[in-house]
């Protein structure tokens, strides 16, 4: 049964690589921590390194996450694949 998760990682707030929404987290519905992490790495920094994590919650409830930005700037978290930010999720199943 897949799993929402929400990570927090230790980012640079001078690296203008890193998208704005990213520095609120990152949301991922996915099998397992393994596959989080493997869909974020992937998708999210495109196969480049992880920055550290700082915070992770299995089973998030979404509910609980920022009402200004992260919910109204979501996608589903129902399917496998990342649902914030929105736009790293090409080649989802």
């Amino acid at each position: 049964m897949p799993r929402r998760f929400w990570f927090e990682f230790d980012l640079d707030p001078d690296d203008q690589n890193i998208p704005v929404y990213l520095r609120h987290g990152c949301g991922v519905t996915a099998e397992d921590y393994e596959d989080a992490v493997k869909i974020v790495h992937e998708r999210v920094f495109h196969g480049e390194p992880l920055p550290s994590i700082v915070r992770m919650i299995e089973d998030v409830d979404v509910a609980t996450l920022d009402g200004n930005h992260v919910l109204p700037n979501m996608g589903l978290p129902l399917i496998r694949g990342v649902w914030f930010p929105l736009g790293f999720n090409k080649g989802s199943e």
